[in-house]
């Protein structure tokens, strides 16, 4: 049975942009969307997720939402820019709406000009507030300079008082905390995610190719509606020991374990989950041993994820029973990050907070034994404690076992 779609409504951006318009208090900012390269990319130009966070226009490049405290119309106070229709471009892409009153309605935004009064938009805004707010990420000292600093320093320029502010987070603040709406979400990618991690249990056998495995997960994630949220990492035996390993170009053997990472997305929401697999269907006596002692600090790294724990707490839960098994040099990485719209989320300063969701992915590496074990479950963060939204999906070395004795 085919599940009805879900979706972010256009009420539900709005309210996004109004929290953002009041966080400002009275400081003038943009969010650009960005500029597709002239290259085209492996897959459709997608817009900066912070624009999409507010829009949910993912195809609009050189668009910008303006937020002006200080306009006297209230109806101008947050508008949306876009560039200018090209009939030429769009016999190639697909045509674009005029702007009006359909326009208007479906994207929730009471203005909507073109670009083309974007520049002076700009400068009169900060002519206005004299407070000019980043809210694109800063850059590193290496990078470019992020697309609204640049920009604020050139009206700097032309406008004598104007200070520049760092806001930059607001939105990741915003960001990290979902909605009911985006629970749903990610609760239909991790569903899309179980149906593909059910089909593999019952096809991993020796013989069979990394590809392969890949691939059946993939047809598991989109008979669900799902997407693949990021490039599949399927490694057997040695390979399971390399982190972002992504060649899957090798054929399982009897005795291996393997390591997959590779979870959906829906709707733009990704989850992340990674389950370490016994090749013939039965964890030998070594992995199982290891198996046990990742187990066991995936499961302490949960129990501590609660409202007003750290990243740093939940790692450290984790890192101590692998430590005291032994095993520190062999966990070679962080415990976990923010899931949500990009499957490494934006991570605001700041302890857990109710609506929270991360991951949780200890691991243990071990290539002079020619096998590692991770396990990976994606968390929400509740009022008082979590939900583990992954646990329907056998992790337990019985429940794997039992899972694909199946085959």
């Amino acid at each position: 049975m085919e599940l009805p779609r879900l979706a972010i409504s256009a009420a539900e951006y709005a309210e996004r942009r109004a929290a953002v318009l009041a966080a400002l208090d009275g400081a003038a900012a943009v969010v650009f969307a960005g500029t597709e390269s002239p290259s085209p990319p492996a897959g459709r130009w997608k817009t900066d997720r912070l624009f999409w966070y507010l829009t949910g226009l993912d195809h609009e490049a050189g668009a910008a939402v303006v937020f002006d405290p200080a306009a006297e119309d209230p109806k101008r106070q947050i508008t949306l820019y876009l560039r200018a229709r090209d009939p030429e471009t769009e016999r190639w892409d697909g045509a674009r709406d005029p702007v009006g009153l359909a326009l208007r309605q479906k994207t929730g935004f009471t203005t909507i000009k073109r670009t083309g009064y974007l520049p002076g938009a700009l400068t009169d805004a900060a002519r206005r507030s004299k407070r000019l707010a980043c809210l694109h990420p800063f850059a590193s000292y290496t990078a470019e300079i992020s697309p609204d600093l640049e920009i604020f320093r050139k009206i700097g320029e032309r406008i004598p008082g104007v200070a520049i502010e760092d806001r930059t987070q607001i939105l990741p603040a915003m960001r990290a905390v979902k909605s009911p709406a985006e629970v749903a979400l990610i609760e239909r990618a991790v569903a899309a995610t179980v149906a593909g991690y059910e089909a593999v249990f019952g096809f991993i056998r020796p013989g069979v190719g990394e590809r392969a495995i890949a691939e059946t997960l993939t047809a598991g994630f989109r008979a669900l509606g799902g997407e693949p949220a990021f490039e599949p990492i399927v490694g057997s035996g040695p390979n399971g020991t390399v982190l972002h390993y992504v060649d899957n170009d090798a054929v399982v053997s009897a005795g291996d374990l393997v390591v997959i990472d590779y979870a959906a997305a829906y709707g733009g929401y990704a989850s992340d989950v990674t389950r370490t697999l016994p090749a013939s269907g039965v964890f030998k006596p070594e992995q199982r041993e290891i198996y046990e002692i990742v187990l066991a600090a995936n499961l302490a790294a949960i129990a501590a994820s609660r409202p007003g724990a750290t990243f740093t707490d939940v790692d450290a839960a984790a890192r101590a029973v692998i430590d005291a098994a032994g095993y520190e040099d062999a966990f070679i990485h962080g415990t976990g990050h923010s899931i949500g719209i990009e499957v490494h989320d934006v991570t605001p300063d700041g302890p857990l907070r109710p609506g929270m969701v991360i991951t949780v992915e200890p691991g243990i590496y071990l290539p002079d034994r020619g096998f590692g074990v991770r396990i990976e479950d994606d968390v929400l963060i509740t009022e008082t404690a979590n939900r583990n939204l992954t646990a329907t999906l056998p992790k337990t070395v019985a429940a794997i076992e039992q899972a694909m004795a199946r085959r």
